[in-house]
């Protein structure tokens, strides 16, 4: 407890200003130390495999060689993105040979190729929180500069094939939004895939998505902040479509959208951090996670407005959620600790924020 009073202490004392990286070497630390734990832990597993016969019962290793543990996939893939995160940002680390030898063990040319096998054959598994963390698993590994990182980057390449063309396949046939506060919402991933979309250069993919983001949210007016949150959510639906339609709009247009859709500015209930009743509970766990992901969506919607009373209320807000989340993030109880780590990089990296 006191060593992560400490890392608050250190990350809460970094700036006011919120840049994009908030985090020391040392801090990273304990992190990477997370995301390791569970890394080839594959019990408990909560598998998402759709079970058409008895030939389908496989262990999550034989059905997903690479992204068996951390509970599920797609907290293993984000797991693996933490560790990419945080190796890019301290190269030197003292930890980082031990990082790197395990993601070479992992990132293994024919393991990853069964992984795309496996996502090409069932087109809706872990869809679309699991396909938002694959794609930016795959901005990060791309932005590995090293020659190491560039053959992880190709033997990956595959992933986010089937990834991609899984989603143009099922977007134009998704009618509504999905809102709530946990894996379906739809905002989220759309974010994240509009960013691999511009990273890589993808305009038909880019094009489908603003198309989308429009469709669903570009007349959103008066969103119902006295509703959140849900009892176990660990996203903000209202945020994180904020967070979108700043990715999406220019900026003056976007000022204007978020007038009408916060009126007044006013955030109600998301103003106020959540509390947890318990640790171990891995549904009500789920509210850490909540107030890690409000810290970085205020900040990213403040990133896209301009000075004044709006964006310093965003800030403010968003320092709290950051408090009272990374107080809680690393609990040592499993069920948050496998994938809390994540939350936590992401937010004090800037991984949604504009590309570096």
């Amino acid at each position: 407890m006191k060593a992560l009073l400490i890392l608050i202490f250190t990350i809460m004392s970094a700036t006011a200003n919120h840049p994009k990286n908030r985090i020391t070497e040392a801090d990273a630390a304990r992190f990477v130390d997370l995301a390791l734990a569970g890394l080839n832990r594959e019990f408990p597993n909560k598998p998402g495999h759709l079970l058409r016969s008895a030939e389908d019962l496989m262990t999550p290793r034989e059905a997903t060689p690479v992204f068996y543990g951390h509970f599920d996939w797609h907290s293993s893939v984000h797991g693996h993105w933490t560790l990419v995160r945080l190796l890019r940002l301290f190269p030197q680390a003292e930890w980082s040979a031990k990082v790197r030898a395990e993601l070479a063990h992992k990132f293994q040319a024919d393991d990853l190729q069964k992984e795309a096998n496996y996502l090409r054959e069932h087109v809706a598994f872990e869809r679309m929180y699991g396909w938002a963390w694959a794609l930016r698993l795959g901005i990060e590994l791309r932005a590995l500069e090293d020659e190491q990182g560039k053959r992880w980057a190709k033997f990956y390449a595959p992933v986010e094939e089937a990834i991609v063309k899984n989603a143009k396949a099922y977007l134009p046939k998704l009618d509504w939004p999905i809102r709530c506060g946990f894996h379906p919402e739809s905002s989220f991933p759309l974010g994240q895939m509009l960013d691999w979309a511009r990273a890589t250069a993808d305009e038909d993919f880019e094009k489908l998505l603003l198309k989308k983001a429009r469709a669903f949210y570009l007349n959103d007016r008066a969103y119902p902040v006295r509703y959140e949150p849900s009892g176990n959510d660990f996203f903000s639906a209202g945020l994180n479509e904020a967070d979108l339609m700043r990715r999406v709009l220019p900026r003056e247009e976007f000022r204007l959208w978020l007038a009408g859709f916060f009126p007044d500015f006013d955030l109600g209930n998301l103003k106020t951090p959540v509390t947890v009743s318990d640790f171990k509970d891995g549904h009500l766990v789920h509210l850490v996670g909540l107030n890690l992901n409000r810290a970085w969506t205020l900040q990213g919607i403040a990133s896209a407005l301009g000075e004044g009373p709006p964006r310093e209320q965003f800030l403010t807000l968003a320092q709290a959620h950051e408090k009272a989340g990374l107080r809680d993030a690393i609990s040592g109880h499993y069920e948050g600790d496998h994938w809390l780590g994540t939350f936590a990089v992401y937010l004090l990296t800037g991984g949604g924020l504009a590309a570096e």
